[in-house]
């Protein structure tokens, strides 16, 4: 599988990377709570490399391994907790990251503040 240099992906493009359709990508957003792409203000979908990768792991449990929903979201919690390398869902939401930085900002402020006394 070939993911392009993009940062972030429409659900149709996610579904001809990962060559699954997007009713099922909808589907597997509703059931394993680790599959949450961003949204942007419209509401449009935008899956980043991550997520990708994610589907197809998703992907190759129920299809090729044949688990059941309900174990490939056991087995991919229990894969998430081996492996700390799993990016937060928070780092990839462009909302939090704003709000990250204003906080540091403001912060910075407040010590520079309190340094001068």
């Amino acid at each position: 599988m070939h993911i392009p240099g993009k940062k972030f992906f429409t659900i149709k493009e996610t579904s001809a990377i990962t060559k699954i359709p997007p009713h099922v990508l909808r589907y597997w957003e509703k059931e394993f709570q680790l599959l949450k792409p961003i949204r942007r203000e419209s509401g449009q979908r935008r899956y980043t490399a991550s997520h990708i990768h994610m589907i197809e792991d998703i992907r190759e449990l129920l299809y090729i391994k044949k688990f059941t929903i309900a174990g490939a979201k056991k087995e991919l919690v229990k894969n998430r907790n081996r492996n700390p390398q799993i990016e937060l869902l928070m780092g990839q939401n462009p909302a939090a990251i704003d709000l990250l930085k204003k906080a540091k900002a403001e912060l910075q402020t407040i010590f520079k503040m309190l340094s001068k006394d």
